[in-house]
């Protein structure tokens, strides 16, 4: 069963214990009063819907919690005492008054609020929220009479579309093949201590002892040479293969494990399998690889950054138009990010009503097939064409400088995400759920945006509108 809120209440009808006076500046009540609470739970309520047992969390609650989650960076656990002990995030989160008797949800419902709110969720809750805060940037220009520099193009385009991609890395240590094999070996022998029951006789042996030794020998020395390396490699090995073949052995004979258990038994059968290739092989890379037991989902992302060759997380694309970032593609594989232009220009045009006048993108997104496609349309991408300069050919400098300085937005979008809005070290452990932080934070970069642009709104009316001082002029 669902109840639906009642919507935005204004603070003077939130209850407010005797003596507490809360401040229509403060950034969450201003915040609440920017978002399209009833539009959004009218559309996504029935994803919290319960048949049975108690009533379900308000979808604004589910929402707010998360809101208030990336922009803090809590826990789970701090996210509900930080509802129960703030009036404002009460306010945000839809509460009729103060209510600080108990918690508001039990922690664990985290998680089943980021597995509710997918990508694609988030992704249409932003787009709610971004053309409600165009309608009243629109209405806002026709006050101000301001016009705004479209860049027109050929065949009616306007507008600027910038474009990038970045790693969201992932909460994991840095993955190196002895510590891999030993994490898989103790998680191998946790599921062989389920399997086995004292009755069927004495535990297969396992030597847990003398590789633990072997493990700890390894890592505390100063130095590693290439030869012991693959020493520590393929004693690990051994007992890997010691621990799954037991294993079998007592699955074999009746036994059984759960989804879980099934799952993580699957991901250390394939870590020994990449393991064992490049070990007989003398290789150091394999396709899919496993970097780690408990996010198996997690690839290898070589982005060639300084400092920082390989990170290990979700790439992603994203697209900055107006100052309005989306979320364009995300996947925790790694892909080329060139392919995707043309699939963002396509929703650029199914947004808008036509295409983007101009592109801003760095040289890897510059290829034939995006060149053609957008002279096609006639989009401007940025950057110099392909190949030698021809004889006699001049290039727009002024042009490019420009060009570049504009597509710096995109670069200080990712900084905001990474630095504010929970970008910077997903620990959320599902595919889904860090899929879910990802898309959250460009939510959250939006209201950051909205809650900017509404600041600078009141200032400008009250510049317009409120009586200015006389200063008297002494002789």
């Amino acid at each position: 069963m669902y109840r639906y809120s009642n919507g935005q209440i204004s603070l003077a009808d939130f209850k407010q214990p005797v003596g507490m006076n809360l401040k229509e500046s403060n950034r969450w009540v201003k915040k609440a009063q920017t978002i399209p609470w009833l539009e959004i739970e009218k559309r996504y309520a029935a994803l919290f819907t319960n048949r049975k047992g108690n009533v379900a969390k308000p979808l604004r609650l589910a929402l707010g919690a998360c809101i208030i989650q990336a922009e803090y960076g809590y826990s789970d656990e701090e996210t509900a005492l930080q509802i129960q002990e703030n009036p404002y995030l009460q306010y945000f989160c839809g509460y009729p008054g103060y209510d600080d008797e108990k918690l508001p949800f039990d922690s664990s419902l985290m998680v089943y609020f980021r597995k509710r709110l997918t990508p694609e969720v988030l992704g249409e809750i932003n787009e709610m929220i971004v053309r409600d805060a165009k309608e009243r940037q629109e209405k806002a220009a026709e006050a101000k009479d301001d016009d705004s520099d479209d860049h027109p193009g050929a065949g009616g385009n306007r507008g600027t579309m910038i474009v990038d991609a970045t790693c969201a890395p992932s909460n994991i240590r840095y993955p190196q093949d002895v510590s891999l094999l030993n994490e898989a070996r103790e998680n191998a022998e946790k599921i062989l201590d389920v399997v086995h029951d004292p009755a069927d006789g004495k535990k297969p042996r396992t030597y847990r002892k003398r590789a633990r030794k072997d493990y700890l020998k390894y890592t505390r020395c100063r130095k590693h040479t290439a030869k012991m390396t693959r020493k520590a490699i393929g004693k690990q090995l051994t007992y890997l293969r010691r621990d799954l073949d037991a294993i079998d052995g007592k699955l074999s004979l009746g036994k059984s494990l759960t989804t879980r258990q099934t799952e993580r038994l699957d991901t250390i059968r394939t870590i020994y399998e990449q393991q064992k290739y490049m070990y007989d092989n003398r290789i150091h890379s394999v396709p899919d690889r496993i970097v780690s037991v408990s996010q198996p989902f997690v690839r290898p992302i070589v982005r060639g950054k300084a400092g920082r060759p390989v990170e290990f997380g979700a790439k992603l694309d994203i697209s900055v138009v107006d100052g309005w970032t989306r979320l364009e593609y995300c996947s925790f594989d790694a892909y080329n990010e060139a392919g995707n232009l043309q699939e963002m220009a396509e929703r650029f045009r199914e947004r808008e009503g036509h295409y983007p006048s101009r592109i801003l993108a760095d040289k890897i997104y510059r290829n034939r097939e995006n060149l053609s496609y957008c002279k096609e349309h006639g989009i401007r991408l940025s950057g110099p064409a392909l190949g030698r300069p021809k004889k006699g050919e001049t290039r727009d400098m002024a042009q490019d400088y420009r060009d570049e300085c504009e597509r710096v937005e995109v670069e200080r979008r990712f900084s905001l995400a990474k630095r504010k809005c929970g970008m910077g070290l997903v620990a959320a452990k599902l595919r889904e759920t860090a899929a879910h932080v990802i898309a959250m934070s460009v939510l959250v970069l939006n209201l950051r945006k909205i809650q900017c642009t509404v600041f600078q709104l009141l200032a400008y009316w009250r510049a317009i509108f409120l009586p200015k001082k006389k200063w008297a002029i002494v002789q």
